[in-house]
This record gives C-alpha cells, structure tokens and sequence, in this order.
C-alpha cells in the first residue's frame, strides 16, 4: 500500500483519483496524508491559514487535518494511552462502579452499551468518558436530569487506578488548548464567507462550553484473529460526529503488553468522501488530528463539513492478540447553545425537523438515543 510520500496533502482534488479510493468491498491502493498545520502557524493570530482550513475542512476537503509539533505532547498521549489496557483489566466490580447508566454510559466505564450498525451490541471495544475541562459541569439538578450525558459529573477509579485521572485530564486539556487555535483560524475562513457576528464564532462558543468529553477507548484483542472477511467498519462503525471539533490521537497497538506495529496495513481509519468514495486517510505518530463534526457544519452554514467516517480493524491471523488503545476529545457546545438547522436537513433527516430551533443539549440527546442502549 503506497502513502503519499509530502507531508500535506496541498489540494484534494474534487474527485480523488482511482488508485485512491476504495469502494465497500475492495482492498485500498493508497491512503492519503492529512492537510497538516505546524504548531508555531497555528499560535500565531496573524498568521493566514485559510487555505489550509479550507483543503481540511471546507467544500472539497477531507474533514480532517493535522496538528505538528505540539510540545509535551508526545509524552502525555503515551502516558494515558498505555492506562487504556490497565482500566479494561480491572475487575469487573470495579468497573461496574465506574458505570454510570443515568448519563447512557456517557460517564466512567462504558462496555456493551453503545450499538453497531447492525443494531447488536458492540463488544468489541470498552471507553472510559469524563470531562477534562470540568469534573462537576453544574450542580443544577433539573439540567443533570435533562441533558445526563454533559451535565453529570466525572466518575475516577481514585483507588485502583488514580495515575488515570491525572494522565486523561493533561492530555484532554491540550488537546483542547490547541482544538481552539484550530477554532480561531476556522473563524477566521468562515468569516471570508458570512458574517461572523462576535460571541458567536467557533472558538468562543467552545471556550465557554461546559460540554467538552473526553473518550478513552480499548479495543480488546481478538483471539483467532479477526476474519479477512470483515467488514470495513470492524472496529467502529460508519458515523459523523455530533459535536463540533474532534480531537484524536494515533492508536498504539500492543500485544501481550509490548508495543507493537499495527499489524495490517490497511486497518485505521477511513472517511467518504463528498464523492461517496472511501479514503484511508494517515497522520503522523506525534500529530493531533482534528475532525469536523456536524454542529461545526451547521454554525457556520455549511461552509465547514463534517465527514463519515469509520475504523477498519486488523485482519488475519496477524491481529490475533493484538489490542488497540486510543482517545479522542469532543469538543462541543454547551448544552444550552442555541442551532438553528437550515431547510433543508442532511444529517439525521429522520430526528430535526426542517427550520428547527434546538439547544445543543436537544439536539445531541436525540443522537445518542439511536447509538446507546436505554436499559
């Protein structure tokens, strides 16, 4: 499998040549790099990147670019990551008090809980939630009851695993310092096209959001192997996230607790692209990626969009004991913050009505209702 060998991805081209793409059922013949932004260009306010933001995230971009040279933050992704096997080896009443099912699971533990495509449980991949910004988002108790999945607070393994609470809270903090440069150089595109009015831009709305959610995931090892035949969407089934920037690192692969390379090339994460084709897209090691997600897309009228997007497991006899660990930061609005949809609806037609008004507390409760299990 070839990699485009130049660190960014200059133009993605509004149709992605052939020998770049896949369709449901065929093996990939290239994956693309990331659109990537060196950390020192993205401190700088005067510095123009609207051309970068729009080639990741505009019209014809992949939803997705790349962070370089962020300091410290190679060492705080290995130190949370290499917990992630740790938590999922407690016992199981220890992990079972780490569950919180009044906020869907969207708090602590979380194993079986979330649905696949198909409907079925996952039981592949355990997450431990937690805000990283706010342990207790607000002492309201009507607002707990209403919006569970934000306004609940953290839930730490202080006595069985206390390095966990420290490791996810300096990781997701950085994450989320560095998701608002992001924030502020996407206003600054958005804003060539509409009236960004003050207080309404990206970054200010995630700055005093209370929303932000932080999810360590474990992707337990298969131990045949998983099939060759699988599916694209193994490990994590083809979604567009609801909130508004998503931050991610890359996974480390381990087995029998030594890290690993991962052991199939064509296992990670792929996107469709506004073509309806499919790309394995790749960003470095030490690189934050963020994703647009589908209230980032409606603040700014469309001229950010969110893409599908979904994770292929290992295949083969090679996969057999491998596991995976890996975290992501949604960053979101408060659940308070006012959406207004447009007309005409293409993300979950079936849940907003066309002109709908709703919170993002609304809005994202409907969402999770179709992923989690209400029991």
């Amino acid at each position: 499998m070839g990699i485009r060998s130049h660190a960014d991805l200059l133009s993605i081209p509004a149709t992605v040549p052939q020998n770049a793409v896949v369709s449901l059922h065929t093996t990939i013949a290239m994956s693309l790099s990331t659109v990537s932004i060196p950390f020192s260009h993205l401190q700088d306010k005067d510095y123009d990147l609207s051309l970068k933001i729009e080639q990741g995230f505009g019209p014809d971009g992949l939803g997705i670019l790349s962070v370089t040279d962020v300091p410290g933050y190679s060492s705080l992704r290995r130190n949370l990551l290499h917990l992630a096997p740790k938590l999922a080896n407690l016992p199981k009443e220890v992990k079972d008090d780490l569950e919180d099912p009044n906020s869907r699971y969207n708090f602590g533990w979380s194993h079986g809980k979330e649905k696949l495509e198909s409907g079925k449980l996952d039981l592949l991949k355990g997450s431990f939630y937690a805000n990283p910004i706010l342990d207790t988002p607000t002492t309201d108790k009507s607002l707990i009851q209403r919006y569970p999945s934000y306004c609940g607070s953290n839930v730490w393994p202080r006595s069985t695993l206390p390095e966990l609470e420290l490791a996810f809270k300096a990781l997701g903090k950085l994450i989320f310092d560095v998701g608002l440069m992001v924030a502020y150089h996407c206003d600054q595109y958005v804003s060539k096209g509409i009236k960004v009015h003050k207080d309404e831009g990206l970054e200010s709305i995630l700055k005093r959001s209370r929303c932000h959610k932080g999810r360590l995931l474990y992707y337990f090892p298969a131990q045949q192997g998983i099939p060759g035949d699988n599916s694209m969407s193994s490990w994590c089934g083809w979604h567009t996230d609801n909130g508004s920037l998503t931050g991610l690192t890359c996974a480390i692969f381990t087995r029998d607790g030594e890290e690993i390379p991962c052991p199939d090339s064509a296992a990670g994460l792929y996107i469709r692209t506004r073509n309806d084709q499919i790309v394995k897209v790749v960003y470095g090691v030490d690189n934050i990626a963020y994703q647009i997600g589908e209230t980032a897309e409606i603040l700014s009228g469309g001229i950010l969009r969110a893409t599908p997007h979904c994770v292929q497991a290992p295949k083969g006899k090679e996969s057999s004991g491998v596991e995976r660990s890996t975290f992501a930061l949604f960053m979101q609005p408060d659940w308070d913050e006012k959406l207004s949809f447009p007309e005409e609806v293409h993300i979950h037609k079936e849940l907003i009505p066309s002109n709908a008004s709703l919170t993002y507390g609304e809005y994202s409760e409907m969402v999770l209702g179709k992923y989690y299990d209400k029991k």
